[in-house]
């Protein structure tokens, strides 16, 4: 009887497949390949722009280094200039010297990895993989540790990716192992290793809360727009969860979607929905021998679809999608950040601190000499002095 049921379930499958409603129902799934329009150079002897942030007044990208330092560009004509650092950093001659390789050094003139601004103050919050979570005032200089362990005494192993809550100024971060530092983190993904965490900082009282613990390999985070969920990337199994702050599922940790590779960071776009990087792509039974492209990214819908797919050459892995105004693309392994412009008739959307403008679009200025765009600072931005 079980094989008769198993074989007929079989058979209803195939046939809704082929079935003409079936088919019209699913969504083609937008594939945008990414023709960079700028690379920007990395100082030289320094790699690995693995996040990119923006602050209130659109300048930017700021970027987490290899050597340990923050990064900002700012413009054709000043380049790369250091914005935030390790106490370590300017202690440590080693840091500075170049000459060991930054894999034996980061543990300790730090490596940043998540970076966000909290837009009414102008901080910029650092997830420093092995010296925790820390902060850096607008105009930037010696970062400041916040925490280097959660309530219950554990300390962290892995900081790895963050958002901010930007009503509340607190923190949501992962904390990738409890086992594991970033330099092994392979060992992470070879041994099943299932000891991260998700954790929250609390602006006001300044504790760290355990939200979820004993997940496999979290990475990136992102809060949703209307504030009630966080979602976080899976490295490993390749899957995004949400973790629910608000309304009937508080406190749930639930699916949101399977994904085509393994990711790393997870941003929101400007359409409600999330731009996830993927560091490697599945392999999959259905592609050629030697591929001439593959997935570096995808963006999810609200509700977990996947509406978008970024194909690359092969070789570029991407970290980081970061959307304001256009796609800046950043990468653990590269010695460069990449951006691909686009325009939308009437305007480009706003993302980030302006996007409460009643018109919903930033207004765009010609910058640089090499036409990278800038967005005018929005009201609700901090002041230039500060």
């Amino acid at each position: 009887m079980g094989r008769i049921n198993v074989a007929a379930s079989l058979l209803l499958a195939v046939a809704l497949l082929l079935s003409p409603s079936f088919c019209a129902a699913a969504e083609p799934i937008k594939t945008t390949p990414t023709q960079w329009s700028f690379h920007l150079p990395l100082p030289d002897g320094v790699t690995g722009a693995e996040s990119l942030a923006f602050d209130c007044r659109g300048q930017g990208p700021y970027a987490g280094v290899s050597d340990g330092r923050v990064l900002k560009w700012g413009g054709s004509a000043l380049g790369w200039t250091t914005f935030a650092h390790s106490a370590n950093y300017r202690k440590i001659p080693l840091c500075t010297a170049s000459v060991v390789p930054s894999q034996d050094t980061e543990s300790i003139c730090g490596r940043p990895l998540g970076l966000q601004f909290f837009a009414k103050t102008g901080d910029l919050y650092i997830a420093d993989a092995y010296l925790g979570l820390m902060k850096v005032g607008p105009n930037g200089g010696e970062a400041e540790v916040l925490a280097t362990q959660a309530d219950d005494g554990a300390a962290f192993h892995f900081v790895n990716g963050l958002d901010v809550d930007q009503a509340t100024g607190d923190v949501y971060f992962t904390d990738s192992s409890a086992t594991y530092p970033r330099r092994f983190n392979t060992e992470i993904m070879m041994n099943a290793d299932a000891t991260g965490r998700l954790l929250r900082y609390d602006a006001r009282t300044k504790q760290v809360t355990v939200l979820k613990a004993d997940l496999p390999y979290p990475n990136g985070v992102a809060m949703s727009s209307d504030r009630t969920h966080v979602v976080v990337a899976h490295t490993v199994p390749s899957q995004a969860f949400r973790y629910w702050l608000r309304g009937p599922k508080a406190g749930q940790y639930e699916l949101m979607a399977d994904l085509p590779g393994y990711p790393d960071n997870v941003r929101r776009d400007a359409r409600g929905g999330y731009w996830v990087a993927l560091n490697q792509e599945k392999a999959r039974l259905d592609a050629p021998a030697a591929p001439v492209k593959h997935l570096v990214g995808v963006r999810l819908g609200a509700n977990g679809t996947e509406v978008e797919e970024l194909t690359a050459a092969k070789g570029v892995t991407l970290s980081d999608v970061a959307e304001d105004g256009q796609l800046w693309l950043g990468s653990v392994e590269l010695d460069y950040v990449g951006l691909w412009a686009f325009h939308e008739p009437g305007g480009l959307p706003c993302v980030g601190a302006c996007a409460s403008r009643p018109n919903g679009v930033a207004n765009w200025t010609r910058g640089t000499p090499s036409h990278l765009f800038r967005r005018k600072r929005p009201p609700d931005c901090i002041s230039d002095s500060a």
